[in-house]
């Protein structure tokens, strides 16, 4: 199974030059995230990022892309959230991903207004959404769903984020878009190989097959400190690791749930936070 040859890598940047060298390296979309309505409240004190992104910075980093899927988060359902999309589309925007909704409503009018304009990306960070993917599927106009473990791990009370992938939730969530055979994605991951991180990357690497998800985000310890003229080879070394895990049996799979599953518990026991 050749997963990672057609997995979707997202990269969240307003830097011209970092969006051009994801471009050449195969990253699939690309772009500035926007979303800032309620985040630093909703996550205060968790040492996470909060994006400094603008709408005017768009048209830099678009143009710098050129095989990519021009990308953007908008900011959580709001009052000027129409106003918001017809600008994001103006300006060139072909995937737009919705953060921190809670309904199904939400989700069919954030659809009604792309009215098909741009891929509709719903980013489901809350339990009541996560509840509801079954319906969030059906909803005409909507073309995926991603799963935020951050914010959707920060609502169920668990950590660290990454406790996300072997919780029930998630993985009950992931199996019913399995069986509706609708395309979703998964948080985020590091570079493969990175044994540094309080989870090593491979362990996190392993979970994306036996959850069927065929995407993530690449995360700011994927790209942080890497020169440019590496970026080409991380991002397909990412690609194999995805396709050698996709290749391994259930029980394999089981094992590697296992021990993430263990060395999370670990780390929430001894008071390491989300990464």
């Amino acid at each position: 199974m050749n997963l990672g040859d057609q997995f979707r890598f997202t990269l969240f940047t307003n830097r011209p030059r970092l969006a051009a060298a994801a471009d050449r390296a195969g990253v699939d979309r690309v772009g500035p995230d926007l979303e800032l309505l309620g985040k630093l409240d909703r996550q205060r004190g968790l040492g996470t990022w909060i994006s400094n992104h603008t709408e005017a910075e768009l048209p830099n980093v678009f143009a710098a892309v050129g095989r990519a899927r021009r990308f953007v988060r908008c900011n959580p359902p709001h009052a000027g959230l129409a106003s918001e999309i017809e600008r994001l589309l103006a300006r060139g925007a072909e995937v737009i991903m919705l953060p921190h909704f809670h309904t199904v409503p939400e989700a069919e009018y954030f659809a009604r207004v792309i009215d098909g304009r741009a891929l509709a990306v719903l980013l489901v960070e809350t339990v009541a959404a996560a509840s509801r993917v079954g319906k969030l599927g059906g909803i005409p106009g909507i073309d995926e769903i991603h799963f935020g473990l951050n914010d959707l791990s920060l609502d169920l009370g668990v950590k660290p984020s990454l406790a996300m992938l072997s919780t029930p939730l998630l993985e009950d969530a992931c199996a019913t878009l399995a069986a509706q055979g609708f395309p979703y994605a998964v948080g985020g991951i590091g570079r493969a190989g990175d044994a540094s991180l309080p989870v090593p990357s491979d362990l996190v690497y392993a979970q994306y097959p036996r959850l069927g998800a065929t995407g993530a985000l690449l995360s700011r310890a994927f790209y942080q400190d890497l020169p440019e003229a590496e970026f080409a080879d991380e991002v397909a070394h990412a690609r194999q690791r995805l396709n050698h895990w996709a290749c391994q049996p259930p029980a394999r799979l089981r094992t590697a749930r296992e021990a993430l599953r263990d060395l999370v518990g670990a780390l929430a026991s001894a008071g390491v936070g989300r990464r």
